[in-house]
Parts: structure tokens; C-alpha cells; sequence
């Protein structure tokens, strides 16, 4: 599913440079539910976002899905990542203007099924009561399973989560983990970022990064 080869990444500040990822080979199969751990930069999120097309590499390249993504141009990124990933960060980004269910078929604009959608993926996170409840009506780990039925909104090949359960206490933290698991367990193809080793040790794998190198 994921093929990254000698991937670097080099940050500029004024004419100092800052390596944040140093020559990373990784392989990632599809259906796999796998952590990056590593501390504080590290570059765990460095290397997401690469997956993610957040961001470009300095050099290196990253095939996605048989694609060769490093050629890809500003519009074909954008396509890209609309088709094929899902994005669940730390902070749940909901607008609080709308309700769960309205929240969810965001992406789904042009779908003229998108509330039976999003009301079916708010059933497969475990809150389907909660559709016309606003955010903040919400508890945290309700936001959370709402952000992550919004980016499977559009049946993404795979799900990155960027440190999910970072604002969340330790119950709620264990569920949105054991939902990652249940959804992996239906295929979904996982990466998720966190600094808990005993939420890493759910994934199938661990990937430890330190000073932006694969260290196991």
C-alpha cells in the first residue's frame, strides 16, 4: 500500500536547516494498523504528513497505492488525498455551527446520498443517537468518533490519525483505539501517531522513530 524510499526532509531556518526526516525506507501493507512512536520531534508527524501529502519531501520518494506520489503536482495532491485518505487529528476541527450528521457529510457535497451516508458511518462509530447533536453537546470522545466517521466519508484506502487521543481522557482514549482496531479489522488500512506505548501495542506494528530515522 505504502513504498518510502530514502525519504528526506530538510525545514530552513533563515540559513539554517533543520533535518527532520534523515533517509526513511518503510513499507506499509495494506490492512495493516500500524503506530509511529517516537518522542518529541522525532519526526513521526513529519513522516504522517508525508504520508498524507501535507506537506513534500526534500528528496526521497513515496509511492501510494501504485502511485507515485513525489510527482504528483499542487492539484493532483489535492485529488489525491480527497480520494484516498482519511485525516483524524488531535483536535477534532468540527464546526460547531452544524450538527454531527451535517458535520459528517461535509465532504460528501455532491453526493445526493450523503445524509444516509453520514448517518450510517455515525452508526459504524457508535454514535448514530447523537446525528443532530452539536458539537457542543458533545464530549470529547463523541467529537472524536465524529471527526473519524467524517473522514471516512469518502471510503478512503487509508485512515491517519495524528495523535487522536491526545485531548482525551484515558477511557475515552481506549475506545477511539478499540474502534481503530474494530474498523481495521473490517480492512481499513491505519496509521496512527500517539505517545502512549500501551495504545501503540494495540497496532499490529510499531514503528519507533528517533532523530527522523526508523530505529526498530
Amino acid at each position: 500500500m505504502i513504498d518510502i524510499n530514502n525519504l528526506t526532509k530538510i525545514y530552513y531556518m533563515g540559513k539554517v536547516e533543520v533535518p527532520a526526516l534523515r533517509g526513511i525506507d518503510l513499507k506499509i501493507e495494506q490492512g495493516e494498523f500500524v503506530a509511529l512512536m517516537g518522542p518529541s520531534g522525532s519526526g513521526k508527524s513529519t513522516l504522517l504528513n508525508m504520508i498524507g501529502l501535507l506537506d513534500t519531501p526534500t528528496s526521497g520518494g513515496i509511492v501510494v497505492d501504485g502511485i507515485d506520489v513525489s510527482s504528483l503536482d499542487h492539484n493532483q495532491r489535492a485529488d489525491f488525498r480527497l480520494r484516498k485518505m482519511g485525516f483524524v487529528f488531535q483536535f477534532f476541527s468540527l464546526l460547531m455551527e452544524l450538527n454531527a450528521i451535517e458535520n459528517v457529510a461535509l465532504p460528501m457535497m455532491m453526493d445526493e446520498r450523503k445524509d444516509d451516508r453520514a448517518a450510517s458511518l455515525l452508526d459504524l462509530v457508535g454514535i448514530g443517537e447523537r446525528a443532530d447533536h452539536y458539537p457542543n453537546e458533545l464530549s470529547g470522545g463523541q467529537q472524536q468518533r465524529v471527526a473519524i466517521a467524517r473522514a471516512l466519508a469518502n471510503e478512503p484506502a487509508i485512515l491517519l490519525a495524528d495523535e487522536p487521543t491526545a485531548n482525551l481522557d484515558t477511557e475515552s482514549s481506549n475506545q477511539i483505539v478499540e474502534l481503530f482496531r474494530e474498523l481495521n479489522r473490517k480492512g481499513q488500512t491505519i496509521i496512527m501517531v500517539t505517545h502512549e506505548p500501551e495504545l501503540g501495542e494495540k497496532a499490529d506494528r510499531i514503528i519507533r522513530i528517533k532523530d527522523g530515522r526508523v530505529v526498530t
